[in-house]
């Protein structure tokens, strides 16, 4: 069992010793404590809402507007100041990149490989991507990640059960369907689909579409024949800093990869090396839960998705490797007053962004069809991993995100899908059937802000429900009791849903 993060291997078992060097603490008192285990137990009554339940983010809620910009507006207590401050950083979020030399000093190094050419295009109105709609349709908000397997000796040395992997040695570990003028993007995404009628017990049909994905016309010759490829959604932004603020140890408490309780849930933590702090950290974001923070997740992005530097990835060539000579030789945008295509107050601005994306506040907390779904959805177990509420640390320096009662639904831990859902690809300590649990603030407001409702982690899902009936593995005993539920049941958990 790991004491100390840095010089021992971190194990399952025991106490996690993984702490929040990202964030300026104040401790807890056991007062305060005891309050926080209070307001977040798990309720048993479900004939009126919660107090303050209709407020997901707490004092940071903001206002459900009836427009697609509702996943758009700053924490609700965010100060003057700090408006401005996310002004700026989405002005950043919004810019079009464009390849280098160019007159605009500040906006060029595009590429040469990339997926989209502002963080806007793949987050479109800070919501959902979405798989292309059909043969004409563009790819621009899903990619393939690629990665080949390692040897023990390509895991961290730090981490106990981390896999090994490594990078596709022509095409690294992200495919690209964009290149700058005179190069060749890396490939464009093929998917087909298999509909896959369920039968529910009142007789109703539901179709789920099984996607195949492949790599096409791929630009700098074959992929590693040990290849393994996994399609990626982009995820919407409200609530990262929030999720980002709640304290390790709280979500570490929910952990039980023994399944030591007997219920079936044995969710697991990711761990990854931080970059920025040079030790083991709890993995918060992504879609396996494969980067500590805001910031590196958004570093990554850029480098991956934009072939932006920064420094925490300071090539000027973005994500193309060295087998890819002509991108390498390329002129990048880096090596002027900035050092980096962005500089690292750029990227705080833009991380100040995305922490500070408000969260809708809840519609129709107590219509009675909202709290009988309510009831269900306890009931059926859905909490086991999409916990409902957390308090987050009590912070020095981030009052948006400061000891706020939120609702996100999630545990932030690795769950085992099932085969349906698995892509056979690992990340950190993620199995290749392992996700986190996916947030479900806002998600009633998919249609409205991004003009869908595709859920999962490639979009495959085109409805709630569907999401639902995907769920395998540990959740197998939920989804298979809402395909026995009663009609009006079923209905009334949809609704709660939809009113998150």
């Amino acid at each position: 069992m790991a004491a100390v993060l840095g010089t021992a291997a971190i194990s399952d078992q025991g106490v996690w010793g993984l702490g929040d060097p990202h964030l300026n603490v104040v401790p807890r008192t056991p007062q305060e404590a005891a309050r926080i285990a209070d307001v977040t137990a798990l309720t048993d009554d479900f004939s009126k809402p919660q107090r303050f339940e209709d407020k997901p983010a707490g004092a940071a809620t903001v206002r459900a507007r009836k427009d697609a910009d509702a996943f758009s507006q700053p924490s609700g207590n965010i100060s003057f100041e700090d408006e401005l401050t996310f002004k700026v950083g989405n002005g950043l979020f919004r810019k079009l990149w464009v390849s280098a030399p160019s007159s605009t000093l500040a906006s060029d190094g595009l590429g040469p490989l990339f997926n989209a050419r502002s963080c806007q295009r793949c987050h479109l109105k800070d919501g959902r991507g979405h798989p292309p709609e059909n043969a004409d349709d563009n790819a621009i908000s899903i990619f393939l990640r690629v990665s080949i397997p390692g040897t023990a000796d390509d895991a961290v040395a730090d981490i106990q059960g981390y896999f090994g992997t490594l990078p596709d040695p022509t095409y690294g570990t992200q495919l690209q369907d964009f290149a700058v003028q005179g190069y060749s993007a890396e490939y464009s995404l093929g998917i087909s689909y298999q509909e896959q009628p369920v039968e529910l017990a009142d007789g109703t049909i539901v179709s789920l579409r099984a996607p195949t994905y492949s790599a096409e016309n791929l630009g700098y010759g074959p992929l590693h024949p040990a290849a393994m490829l996994s399609p990626r959604v982009a995820p919407q932004m409200i609530g990262l800093g929030l999720l980002e603020a709640i304290p390790a140890q709280d979500i570490l408490a929910g952990a039980d990869p023994d399944d030591l309780d007997g219920d079936g849930i044995s969710g697991r933590p990711n761990v990854v090396m931080s970059a920025v702090y040079q030790q083991p950290m709890l993995g918060r974001f992504g879609l396996k839960a494969g980067a500590p923070t805001v910031l590196e997740q958004s570093a990554a992005a850029f480098a991956g998705d934009i072939g932006i530097s920064s420094p925490l990835h300071p090539s000027g060539a973005g994500e193309c490797t060295q087998a890819q000579t002509d991108c390498q030789a390329a002129i990048h945008g880096d090596g002027d007053d900035r050092v980096y295509e962005i500089d690292g107050e750029g990227l705080d601005l833009v991380a100040f962004y995305s922490r500070n994306l408000g969260v809708p506040a809840r519609r129709g907390v107590d219509d009675p069809q909202v709290l009988q779904g309510k009831k269900v959805f306890y009931e059926t177990g859905c909490t086991a991993c999409h916990t409902p509420s957390f308090v987050t640390h009590r912070l020095e320096d981030q009052p948006e995100q400061s000891f706020q009662l939120i609702w996100p639904f999630t545990d932030l831990l690795l769950h085992d899908m099932g085969p349906g859902l698995a892509d056979n690809r690992p990340e950190a300590r993620a199995s290749g059937s392992e996700w986190r649990t996916a947030p479900l603030w806002g998600i009633g407001l998919t249609q409205q802000v991004s003009g869908h409702t595709y859920f999962l982690h490639d979009g495959r899902a085109r409805s709630i429900l569907e999401a639902v009936l995907w769920h395998g593995g540990e959740a197998q005993t939920q989804r298979d009791a809402v395909v026995a539920m009663p009609t009006a049941d079923r209905d009334a958990l949809i609704a709660y849903l939809e009113s998150l």
